[in-house]
């Protein structure tokens, strides 16, 4: 287990990176979930298989999360939520061992919002973004300062999502791509949904981190000739 500092506050976290990946995704989690539930970790193993790290970790506290089990508000504090993003991806650029991989989101519900949220503000530093399920909505603002490659991935039967997610799509100016899976809802719990919700992002996060991390080094090394 990793704690992760951010404010006074410790998350704790779970950081796996396979031998020669050249990223890593950092998982915000929508409400009631949290790194140890199994579709998550599924997920993650799948990104993982195809060659990218990945850090689980809880955005909220056990205090804080047994809190907002009675109000719900913390869920929707979207601020907050981005914030403990971006202090997870401090956190892993300031590490020996991690601060050479690039980074990527992955959004659940709440969590989709503040994984758009935090990429606006870290800009191209954060390689790719997946949303699952998300709710771009709460993004607001922040959708047209996203600059990194972001993938939408929403359930067919979940209707009301879909169209937050559409218009999202319109106000988003980076690579972009809504992906809408078949015969899913919005929690994909369906025979077979989450698994292709898993082979989805773990290609794009591949796709785009590692492709990121090939133009970052020749971009060092022309620099280095040049010098």
């Amino acid at each position: 287990m990793q704690e992760i500092p951010s404010g006074n506050m410790r998350l704790e976290g779970e950081l796996n990176v396979p031998v020669r990946a050249k990223g890593v995704v950092l998982f915000a989690h929508g409400s009631g979930s949290s790194r140890h539930n199994p579709r998550n970790q599924f997920v993650a193993r799948t990104i993982r298989e195809a060659g990218v790290g990945t850090l689980l970790f809880d955005l909220l506290t056990p205090g804080e999360e047994a809190m907002d089990m009675s109000t719900g508000h913390l869920r929707f504090d979207i601020g907050l939520l981005a914030k403990r993003l971006i202090d997870a991806t401090n956190w892993i650029k300031s590490k020996t061992d991690t601060r050479y991989l690039r980074v990527g989101y992955f959004g659940s519900s709440t969590g989709g919002g503040a994984a758009l949220v935090a990429a606006a503000e870290v800009g191209e530093e954060i390689g790719a973004v997946v949303s699952r399920g998300g709710r771009p909505d709460l993004a607001k603002d922040a959708l047209p300062q996203v600059k990194s490659p972001t993938l939408l991935i929403v359930g067919e039967l979940d209707l009301p999502v879909i169209r937050m997610n559409e218009e999202a799509l319109s106000q988003l100016r980076c690579e972009k791509e809504l992906t809408i899976v078949p015969g899913a809802s919005h929690l994909f719990e369906e025979p077979g949904t989450l698994e292709q919700v898993a082979r989805l992002a773990a290609r794009w996060c591949r796709l785009k981190l590692h492709s990121a991390a090939r133009a970052s080094g020749s971009a060092r090394l022309t620099l280095k000739r040049l010098i």
